[in-house]
C-alpha cells in the first residue's frame, strides 16, 4: 500500500504513457502484497483482478455475485466499462488460456468517494455476461462487527507487488494479517475513519498489502471484511494496511449486487 505522493504520482505518469489506467492508484496510495506465498483460485474461487484492453493488471476484486464484481473506487472512478476487463480462474497473469476474461457493462463507485483516504472507497461492475465457474463471496453484514476485533486472523490476496519498488508478482498471493485495533490504527494514521475503513497488518511490518492489490479482499470468517485502500510504505513496522470496512457499506452494496443486469 503505497509510498504515497510520490509513488502515487510516478506510476500516474508510467501509466499515462503507456496508455494505462492513472486512476487505477490513487496519488496518496501504494497497496500490493509482501512476504505473502503461492495461491489458488481453486481455493479463493471469488479473487479476480482487473486489467486493461492490453492485459496489464492494475487492481484486484471479489466476485459478490455471477455478474458483480466489488473493487475500490480508486482504481475504477472516472473509468468507462470498455477499459476494464475482469479476469476470474486465472492464477497465473501470463497464462491466458486458463480462467475467464469478462468484460464490464456497468461501473458503480460511492456517491460521497473522493480520495481514498477521505473513504467510502469501494466500487461495484456489473460484468456484462454472468461468471458461474466460480463461486461468489458473501460480504460481512452489519450484524458482522465481531468479525472486526483485534487480533482477527484474515486473510489478504492479491498479484500485486512483492516488494516496495519491485515487480508485481505473475501468481496470485495469499498472506495472513492479523485486524488491528481502530485505536492503534488512529495512532498510525491520523486521517483514518473507523466509521469507513478498518485496519490490518502486524506491529513489525513484513507481511502487508502493495501496489496492485488495490481491490482486492479481506477475509475473514467466510466474508468479505475489507477492500485493500491505502496505507503508508509498504509492509513498515506500525503502518498496516488500511482497508474499506465492507460492514459499513452493506446496504449500498447489496443495493447494486441485487440490481440485475442492464
Amino acid at each position: 500500500m503505497r509510498d504515497k505522493l510520490r509513488v502515487g504520482r510516478l506510476l500516474a505518469v508510467v501509466c499515462l504513457l503507456a496508455g494505462l489506467v492513472a486512476a487505477a492508484v490513487p496519488a496518496s496510495a501504494d497497496v500490493r502484497i509482501v512476504g505473502g506465498t503461492r495461491a489458488s483460485t481453486q481455493q479463493y474461487p471469488f479473487v479476480v483482478y482487473l486489467a486493461g484492453p492490453d492485459g496489464f493488471q492494475f487492481c484486484g476484486g471479489t466476485l459478490a455475485s455471477s455478474i458483480k464484481v466489488i473493487t475500490a473506487a480508486h482504481c475504477v472512478k472516472n473509468q468507462v466499462p470498455k477499459d476494464v476487463i475482469v479476469v476470474a480462474g486465472r492464477d497465473d497473469k501470463k497464462n491466458r488460456s486458463e480462467g475467464l476474461e469478462v468484460a464490464v457493462k456497468g461501473i458503480w463507485t460511492h456517491t460521497k468517494y473522493s480520495d481514498a483516504l477521505a473513504g467510502h472507497d469501494v466500487a461495484v461492475l456489473t460484468l456484462a455476461t454472468p461468471i458461474t465457474a466460480y463461486k461468489a463471496l458473501p460480504i460481512a453484514t452489519s450484524n458482522d462487527d465481531f468479525a472486526y476485533a483485534e487480533n482477527t486472523d484474515a486473510t489478504i490476496l492479491g498479484w500485486g507487488r512483492t516488494s516496495s519498488g519491485g515487480s508485481t508478482s505473475q501468481y496470485l498471493l495469499q498472506a495472513q494479517v492479523p485486524v488491528v485495533s481502530d485505536e492503534s490504527c488512529q495512532s498510525s494514521f491520523p486521517k483514518y475513519n473507523s466509521s469507513a475503513m478498518v485496519c490490518a497488518g502486524y506491529p513489525q511490518g513484513g507481511i502487508d498489502g502493495c501496489q496492485g492489490d488495490s481491490g482486492g479482499p479481506l477475509i475473514a470468517h467466510g466474508r468479505l471484511l475489507g477492500i485493500s485502500s491505502w496505507g503508508e510504505g509498504c509492509a513498515l513496522p506500525n503502518k498496516p494496511g488500511v482497508y474499506t470496512r465492507v460492514m459499513s457499506y452493506y446496504t449500498e452494496l447489496m443495493q447494486q449486487i441485487k440490481k440485475p443486469m442492464p
